[in-house]
C-alpha cells in the first residue's frame, strides 16, 4: 500500500502534468525557430504570460512587488533556461536537446548537498542515477557535441537552481502567482533589452509561429509554472526533478505522434527506467545499504 497522502499524490499529478505540456513544446519550439529569433520568441513568450498574470494580480489588488528581489533572482535563473536552451534548440538535434536538458536530475541531488545543506537520502542517490540511466536510454545519448549541446549544458545547471529556490521559495509561504509574474516580466524584460542590444529582427514572418508563442504562454508557461510551484508546497525537490525527468519522455511521445517522427524502441525502455526511478525515490533505505553508508562514513 502507498504511504503517499491526497495532497502528494496531487503535487505528483500537477508536477506529471507541468513536465507533459513542456515536453509538447520541443518539436514545436523547433518548428517556430525558422520563424522568430530565438531570444525574440523568449520576450515575446515570457511578455504575454507575465502581462496576463500582472492583470489579474492588479485587479485582485495584490502587492505586485512584494519580496521583488526573490522573484528577480529566479527570473535570471529561468533566463539562463530559456535562451540558452531555445538558441542551442536551433543549432543541436532535438535528442541532444532533450537529453542534455534532462541532466538537470543530477545536478539537483548535488546542488542539494553543497548549496542547500540538505543531504538526499540513499535511495534518492541511487534514484537520480537510475533516472540518469533511463534519459541515456530514452536519447541515445550524446552525439556529434556542437555549441548548441554546450549551451544547453547551461540551461540543464539553471533548471536544477531553479527547481531547488522555487522549492524554498514556495516552503517559505511566498505567493506563487505574484512570484510567477515577477519572474515572467523580468525574463521578458532581460529577453527584449538582449534583442535590442544585439538588434535582433523582432518580426514573427509566419502565423504558424505566431500561433505557437500564444501557445506557449498560456499552456506551457502560464498554467504549468502555477501548477509547478503550487505542487512544490507540498513535493521534495528531488521527486519533482525525477518527475521532471519524464519531459525528455513526453516530448519524444509528442514528436512521435503530432510531429510526424518513427517512434523508437529505446524510447519506451528508457521511460520506464525513469518510472521505475520514480518509484525507488519513494521507498525507505533499506537496512543494509544505511549499514553500508555507515561504515564508510569517517
Amino acid at each position: 500500500m502507498s504511504s503517499r497522502t491526497t495532497k502528494e499524490r496531487w503535487a505528483d499529478l500537477g508536477l506529471f502534468y507541468a513536465a507533459l505540456v513542456w515536453g509538447a513544446t520541443f518539436f514545436l519550439v523547433k518548428d517556430a525557430l525558422d520563424a522568430v529569433d530565438p531570444i525574440v520568441l523568449v520576450a515575446y513568450r515570457f511578455l504575454s504570460a507575465g502581462l496576463i498574470l500582472l492583470g489579474v494580480l492588479l485587479i485582485q489588488r495584490k502587492p505586485v512587488f512584494r519580496e521583488f528581489g526573490k522573484g528577480v533572482w529566479l527570473a535570471v535563473i529561468l533566463w539562463l533556461l530559456y535562451v540558452p536552451q531555445t538558441v542551442g534548440l536551433g543549432i543541436t538535434t532535438a535528442s541532444n536537446s532533450g537529453f542534455i536538458t534532462g541532466l538537470f536530475v543530477a545536478f539537483v541531488p548535488i546542488f542539494l548537498a553543497t548549496i542547500f545543506r540538505r543531504q538526499p537520502t540513499v535511495m534518492e542517490w541511487i534514484a537520480s542515477g537510475v533516472s540518469l540511466a533511463g534519459l541515456w536510454v530514452l536519447t541515445g545519448g550524446m552525439t556529434d557535441v556542437n555549441t548548441g549541446d554546450l549551451l544547453t549544458i547551461l540551461s540543464a545547471v539553471a533548471y536544477a537552481l531553479h527547481l531547488l529556490y522555487s522549492d524554498r521559495y514556495m516552503k517559505q509561504g511566498m505567493d506563487p502567482y505574484i512570484l510567477i509574474c515577477q519572474q515572467f516580466l523580468v525574463v521578458a524584460a532581460m529577453s527584449i533589452a538582449t534583442a535590442l542590444i544585439w538588434d535582433l529582427d523582432f518580426r514573427v514572418h509566419t502565423r504558424a509561429a505566431f500561433w505557437v508563442i500564444a501557445f506557449l504562454a498560456l499552456i506551457p508557461t502560464l498554467s504549468a509554472y502555477v501548477v509547478q510551484l503550487l505542487a512544490q508546497k507540498i513535493a521534495s525537490p528531488l521527486r519533482a526533478s525525477l518527475i521532471f525527468a519524464l519531459e525528455p519522455l513526453f516530448a519524444a511521445l509528442f514528436a512521435w505522434t503530432m510531429g510526424g517522427e518513427p517512434w523508437v524502441l529505446r524510447g519506451a525502455v528508457g521511460g520506464l527506467i525513469i518510472s521505475a526511478a520514480l518509484m525507488m525515490s519513494g521507498l525507505p533505505t533499506p537496512a543494509l545499504l544505511r549499514q553500508l553508508v555507515a561504515r564508510r562514513m569517517p
